[in-house]
Order: C-alpha cells, then structure tokens, then sequence
C-alpha cells in the first residue's frame, strides 16, 4: 500500500525494516527466491504479489482453524462462525456462545505486534442467529523522525474491524448468511509525511455466504456429515489514507470449501477439510521499463465490481525478454493465484481435541507454506484451544506463531442434527 511505503520513510530504521517487512507479508508478498529449487519448469516464473489495503482482514483469527490448515469456512459451526461463514451460524447448537482468541505476531521480526479478536452468537429460533465480532490489530510502537533524524514523535498504529452477522436456514440442510463490517486503519496518527497530510482509512464492507450440511449419511456403517461452504467476504469500498485520489482494493477473497466428519465409534470423532482461497482484487499487470505502458494484464485501476470479475482472467503471465507472453502461462498464473488450506481435526469423547493442518501459497504469489499444529480442551461451557505454526520456507517470519482461543457455551439448544436418519 502505498502509505505504508511513504510513512515508513519518517520512521526509525530498526522499527521500520520489521514494520514493512510484516505488513508486506501480511498481504501475501513475502520475499521469495525466484526459483529454490532450480527448477527448469520453473525458471520462467515471474514474482507478481497482489498486494492490498487493511490485509489484517485476511489473518485467521481462531485458533482452531488456525490449527487446521488456515481452513473453516466448511467446519462445523462456532462462536467465530462470523469471520468464516455467516451462513453456519443457522446451524449453531448452543442458545449462546462467546469466544475470545489472541495472536502474537510476527514476533520473527518484532515483538509487539499482535492480534485480538472477541466474536459470539445468539440463537434467535431454530432456523436464525445473530453473531457479531471484534478484530483488533496493533502494529507495535512506531518512532517517527525527520529527515535529518530528529524524533517527531511516538504512535502505535491500529486497525479495527466491527461485525454483524447474520444465519437464515433456507431448510434442513441449507443455509444462507451475510455479515457487514466496519473497517478502521490508523498508521500514522495524521502525521505528515513527505508533505502530504495523512489521515485513517476507514471502510464498510460486507460478507454473502452460503453453508450445506447433511448430518444423516452413512459410511461403512457409521455416522457421518458432509458439509460444503461458501462465502464472498469482505465486499466494499476502496480505502485510502490521505486526500489524493489514490485508492486501495480492500481484500475482497471467494473462500469455498468442504469438510467430512465420520464418528468412529462412541468416542472418537474425525474431520478432514479443505479450503481453496481467491483474492477478488486485480493481478498486477506487466509494465514497460519506463512505466509508461502494459506489457501484459489489465489495467488495475477500476471499480470495485469491475476489478472482482476482472481478477478471474487478468493475470499478465510470465514476460519474456523481448516482451512476448510465454505461451500458456496466463492460465497457471491465475492457478497460482488460488491458496489451499486443509487439515485433519481428532474428538475423543467430545473432550479432547487433536488437529494438523498445511497451508499452500505458491512462491510467485507470496510463498506461505506451514505446517500447523494445534489442540483443544473442552469442559463443560468453557472449550481452550490453541495452534501452533511451522514454516516449511526459510526465513518465514510467520514461523513459530501461536494463537489462543477460549469459548463460552451458554444453554444447549438443537441447532444441528444429532442423530442419522433411522
């Protein structure tokens, strides 16, 4: 984005260097080498990250999920439903549940950065629930300075997000959801950098999801549920920081998924998902040396609708030297542009939890790849979970991160079918 690039100019160097380094990674742009492994199919592949504004949108905020790969919008429904799906909220088992979840972050590069999230649900009726969420992101204290190096002042820079939510059933196993969201970015406190005055960006935006869930099948004799979701999240305004007519897409993202849960017998449970993940904001297209023209893609500058359409057939492709698209390689660009995440969740006795998951981002479009790790305690009303990240590329400041997750049942309600059909 680029207030981050011109705030980050007045900052101090050891605060700035890790600040732009975890907002780059935040929005999918990590530094990757070009070709690790030496690849020949690989050696035209061309870095091309899609970058937006307020990434923080984008980082799972459960730790359950965050065990499993970085997927849910197909999990079975909870207190942070609102953030995955809406539409599974429809599907909720308590009357009321509360969840509370915290993320240090990036701490490979600084150590006061850090996410909080509170979300909940109240079940109106057997087919509608209302929920509702809390993101808060700090960046950490920030130094700014002069050009001559003389200190202006300190600010923590932060970003906000507040939801409604909402979960109709359309039937026994289909649900329809939406969700609104108000967005608040403040990274400079208005301080005036490179003499453009700087303001918070502020946004509204909204969440249409879909949620299938057939709990009365069958699978070598034992119970089991298949569940399909949907969701297009984070639909809204482009956001900018200063007065100029300079605007960012928000990360507008189609999260489709499905996950199959088989009981095993009396007190063991198992759940296998997977996610697939696109960013609906255009692809950056291939420019000349001097700027002035497009080699390759589309122009990126266009509306918000526009830009959600364009963003399935805009990926430039590799250029060769000469300037030429490399025959076939728009199609595997906008492939690459698809993350996948997926996991496998254990129960025992509807006590104990258990889950590994993997995440996939392709080299070129931002090089997330981790293994998770998480587990999960529930008693009574009160369930702890937390997950556990390991980075399986070099030098990924993602690696090592912990999240933490604590929910709060209140009242049993008959959300979900129990019991398979007789």
């Amino acid at each position: 984005m680029r207030i981050f690039a011109i705030s980050l100019k007045t900052t101090d160097m050891r605060k700035s260097s890790g600040l732009l380094a975890a907002l780059v990674l935040l929005a999918g742009s990590a530094a990757a080498q070009l070709n690790p492994n030496n690849d020949p199919e690989r050696s035209t592949w061309q870095l091309n990250t899609i970058t937006t504004a307020v990434p923080f949108l984008q980082i799972t905020p459960d730790s359950r999920s965050g065990a499993l790969g970085d997927a849910g919008v197909a999990l079975s429904p909870d207190a942070n439903s609102t953030f995955w799906n809406a539409a599974k909220l429809a599907f909720v088992e308590e009357d009321v549940e509360l969840s509370l979840s915290y993320s240090p972050w990036l701490r490979a590069l600084v150590n006061d950065m850090s996410l909080a999230y509170l979300s909940g649900y109240k079940r109106l009726s057997k087919n509608q629930s209302i929920g509702g969420s809390l993101r808060y992101f700090t960046l950490g204290n920030i130094t700014f300075t002069d050009e001559v190096g003389t200190q202006i002042r300190d600010f923590k820079p932060n970003e906000f997000s507040l939801d409604m939510s909402f979960g109709q059933k359309f039937s026994d196993v289909l649900s329809g959801g939406i969700a609104v969201r108000y967005i608040y970015s403040n990274l400079t406190g208005g301080q005036n950098v490179l003499g453009a005055d700087s303001k918070p960006g502020m946004g509204v935006a909204a969440d249409v999801s879909m949620f299938y869930t057939n709990g009365r099948m069958r699978v070598n004799g034992k119970d089991a549920r298949l569940n399909i979701g949907a969701n297009i999240g984070n639909v809204g305004n482009k956001m900018r920081y200063t007065n100029s007519d300079n605007r960012d897409f928000i990360p507008t993202n189609l999260k489709l998924g499905t996950a199959f849960t088989v009981d095993m017998d009396k007190y063991n449970q198992i759940t296998a998902l997977i996610d697939f993940n696109k960013l609906l904001v255009p692809t950056p297209p291939r420019y000349s040396i001097d700027g002035d023209s497009i080699l390759a893609g589309m122009n990126p500058d266009v509306g918000v609708a526009t830009g959600m359409v364009q963003s399935f057939y805009d990926a430039p492709g590799d250029v060769s030297n000469e300037g030429d698209i490399i025959p076939g390689t728009v199609v595997r660009e906008e492939l690459r542009e698809i993350t996948i995440g997926g996991g496998i969740e254990y129960w025992y006795d509807k006590q104990f939890a258990f889950r590994t998951g993997y995440f996939y981002e392709n080299y070129t479009k931002g090089n997330r790849q981790f293994i998770t790790l998480g587990a999960g305690l529930k008693y009574q009303v009160l369930t702890i979970d937390m997950s556990y990240l390991i980075s399986t590329t070099q030098q990924n400041p993602l690696a090592n991160t912990l999240r933490f997750t604590m929910r709060f049942a209140l009242g049993a309600g008959d959300g979900v079918d129990e019991e398979p059909n007789e």
